[in-house]
C-alpha cells in the first residue's frame, strides 16, 4: 500500500530562486518534448519514444544557446520529457484530452525529484543538484526545511516525489510504502446520502453539516466578493484604450484574493478530512455513496 504525504517547505531566498529555476526548466523540457511530438506527427512519423527524445535533448544541452540547461539536475528534465510523452500517448488511447503547452503565466510551477537520490531528515529534505560544490558550507543550500517535523519517515522507499508551488507556498508530495492492512472490518456497512442543507447523512443516523452554511465561511465569501469587485473596478479605472493595465495596487489585491481563496479551500478540505476520518474510524464493512 502506498500512502501519499504532502508537507509544506520553508525555503530561504536562495533556495526559492533555485526552486523556480528547476520548475521553469522542467516546463521548458515538457514543452520542447510536446513540440517535437507534434512536429513529428505532422511530418507523418510515428510516436517518438521518451528515450529517443532524451538522447536528442542531451545533444541540445551541449549547444552554447542551451548551455543553461546543465545548471539543473538531469532527472528533472528527464522526467518532464517522460510526462510529455505519457500525456501525448494517453490522448491517442482515448484516456485524456490533448495535452497543452505549459504557460509561464498560468501553469503551476512543479518538478520531479529522483526517488533514489532524495533524502529526508526529521526536519529537512535534500534536493538534488542545488549546489555543485561538495564543501559542507556550500551543501547547506541543498537542505530545505520542512514545516512539519517527523512527518515523513527517513528509512523507507519513496515513490514519485514532486515539488509544487501553489502561488503562496512550496510543497513536497511523496509516496510512502506501507504494509497492506489484513484485518477485515466486521461492523455494519454505511450508506451516505449527499445533500445541500446537510453535507452528508449516514444510514446509521449521523449527520454532517455543510461547511458553506457556517458564519465563518459566509463571512470569508463576502470578503472575497468585495475584493473581486474592487479588483474589477481597479482594472476598469486603469484601462488604457482596449488594454488593461496592472498596477502595483492591483497586484497587491490579487495576492490578497489568492490568500483568501487558499484559506477557504483549506477550511473545506479540513472539514472533509474530519468527516471521512470519523466515518472510517467506525470500521464499517463497506461504504456506499450515491453517484
Amino acid at each position: 500500500m502506498i500512502k501519499t504525504i504532502r508537507v509544506m517547505l520553508i525555503p530561504n531566498n536562495k533556495q526559492i530562486t533555485k526552486l523556480f529555476r528547476y520548475a521553469n526548466t522542467a516546463r521548458f523540457a515538457y514543452n520542447w518534448a510536446l513540440g517535437r511530438e507534434k512536429e513529428n506527427y505532422k511530418n507523418g512519423g510515428k510516436f517518438l519514444s521518451d528515450s529517443d527524445l532524451r538522447k536528442e535533448f542531451t545533444q541540445l544541452k551541449k549547444t552554447e544557446e542551451y548551455s543553461w540547461l546543465n545548471e539543473v539536475s538531469n532527472n528533472v528534465t528527464k522526467q518532464a520529457i517522460k510526462d510529455a510523452c505519457h500525456a501525448y500517448k494517453s490522448f491517442f488511447k482515448g484516456c485524456s484530452k490533448f495535452p497543452k503547452f505549459k504557460s509561464r503565466k498560468f501553469s503551476i510551477p512543479s518538478f520531479y525529484q529522483d526517488n533514489v537520490k532524495i533524502q529526508f531528515s526529521d526536519t529537512h529534505v535534500k534536493i538534488e543538484g542545488f549546489a555543485a560544490s561538495k564543501k559542507k558550507n556550500k551543501q547547506k543550500i541543498n537542505w530545505i526545511r520542512l514545516a512539519e517535523k517527523n512527518r515523513i519517515p527517513t528509512d523507507c522507499n519513496y515513490s514519485d516525489p514532486r515539488i509544487r508551488y501553489d502561488g503562496i507556498n512550496w510543497w513536497i508530495t511523496v509516496g510512502i510504502e506501507y504494509e497492506d492492512c489484513v484485518t477485515v472490518p466486521s461492523n455494519d456497512g454505511i450508506g451516505i446520502d449527499l445533500g445541500i442543507k446537510d453535507l452528508a447523512i449516514c444510514s446509521d443516523g449521523n449527520k454532517y453539516k455543510n461547511i458553506n452554511k457556517t458564519k465563518k465561511v459566509k463571512k470569508l465569501e463576502k470578503q472575497k466578493r468585495r475584493l473581486q469587485r474592487s479588483i474589477s473596478r481597479s482594472y476598469e479605472n486603469n484601462k488604457q484604450g482596449k488594454e488593461y493595465c496592472k498596477t502595483k495596487n492591483v497586484i497587491k489585491k490579487e495576492k490578497l484574493l489568492l490568500i483568501l481563496n487558499h484559506r477557504l479551500t483549506n477550511i473545506r478540505h479540513d472539514h472533509l478530512h474530519h468527516i471521512t476520518s470519523e466515518i472510517v474510524k467506525r470500521e464499517p464493512s463497506f461504504i456506499c455513496i450515491e453517484d
